[in-house]
């Protein structure tokens, strides 16, 4: 079937922050240039324009898709399938076209309630990601997967459980920066290496783009002749360390996808919510401090996307009204002025 990144039906009949800020790091994409999904983002389906891009259009994998999209992790949360159904159906209704997601999301769970969700004149941009594995009835319900052979099997088993032929963009999550696990052993992996495999897959059409996630200035220079279309990584008002990279991508038009964007995803890490900065200007706007923390990543840079998570339909609400926020000077140059701090931490 020709993918649009949004799965086939099945013919078988980021702390509850709820701003994406879970323990998964993610991964990055792909140019987009023409080697991936056949969908250019040029036209919606009419029962899709009616809702307005959350957070306005903004450029992904060579797709105009909205600024504010949908992390899928929390979904797997409570595992109430027919819940997870309703709320991710909810959120394409209200013109959420970005939504991202991997295979180790629940073990599958996750990727099984997109495919059932949904459809494919809904024109959703599926993202997921390689790198990890799950790891069920393990400290940490997730390991590193950093072979080649491992990021083939990755994509095999996304493109399995979503129901696709192809998966439009793929960020190769690595253990090099940010909250996360460190690699050892087998699983210290050259990125030239993991590059290669990724390229073999983008040529067969298994994949459209290529990302990376949690990737270090350096090793996203590297990439950069791979055609890397999108970086995720960890970054909110409050862990600003990876400014030079952001500046990069901007250069290189380049899509910034932070995860952990309110901070705060393991003790010891600063909240973006805590700040009396933030708690001053929601108090002075009417919404909330997540919504101001969001809302400043949008107006930060512009080829900022956010894909804030959550299993709770007020909070979807809250999130992507946190758009329509508009910051004046003065507010912003007090957001600007909060101090960053480190936010690396290493986990397992």
């Amino acid at each position: 079937m020709t993918s649009t990144g949004t799965p086939s039906p099945d013919t078988d009949t980021d702390t509850d922050t709820d701003t994406g800020t879970g323990t998964d790091t993610g991964t990055g994409t792909d140019t987009g240039t023409g080697t991936g999904t056949t969908t250019t983002g040029a036209a919606r389906p009419a029962h899709a324009a009616r809702a307005a891009r959350p957070g306005g259009p903004g450029l992904l994998a060579g797709r105009t898709v909205s600024r504010i999209g949908y992390g899928a992790m929390q979904l797997r949360e409570d595992g109430d399938r027919a819940a997870a159904v309703a709320i991710l159906r909810h959120a394409v209704e209200l013109g959420v076209d970005h939504i991202d997601t991997a295979q180790f999301y629940g073990d599958g769970f996750v990727n099984d309630v997109i495919r059932e969700a949904l459809r494919p004149d809904d024109d959703v941009l599926v993202v997921s990601k390689v790198g990890a594995a799950a790891n069920p009835g393990g400290p940490i319900p997730l390991r590193l997967a950093q072979r080649p052979e491992e990021l083939r099997a990755g994509v095999e088993d996304n493109l399995t459980s979503l129901g696709l032929d192809q998966i439009p963009l793929v960020n190769l999550r690595r253990p090099d920066a940010g909250p996360g696990l460190r690699a050892e052993g087998d699983q210290v992996v050259d990125l030239d290496d993991q590059l290669a495999v990724m390229i073999e897959m983008r040529d067969e059409g298994k994949i459209g783009a290529i990302g990376l996630s949690s990737v270090t200035l350096d090793g996203l220079r590297r990439g950069l002749p791979a055609g890397i279309v999108c970086v995720q990584n960890a970054y909110s008002l409050v862990a600003r360390d990876d400014e030079a990279l952001l500046d990069l991508c901007a250069a290189e038009n380049i899509a910034w996808v932070p995860f952990f964007p309110l901070g705060g995803a393991f003790p010891g890490l600063p909240k973006v919510t805590a700040e009396p900065a933030v708690v001053a200007a929601a108090r002075s706007l009417g919404s909330t401090p997540s919504q101001v923390g969001l809302a400043w990543l949008l107006q930060h840079a512009p080829n900022v996307h956010l894909i804030p998570g959550t299993a709770n339909t007020e909070h979807l609400h809250e999130n992507l009204a946190a758009g329509a926020i508009v910051f004046d000077d003065a507010t912003l140059a007090e957001l600007d002025a909060v101090p960053t701090r480190p936010g690396d931490i290493e986990l397992g």
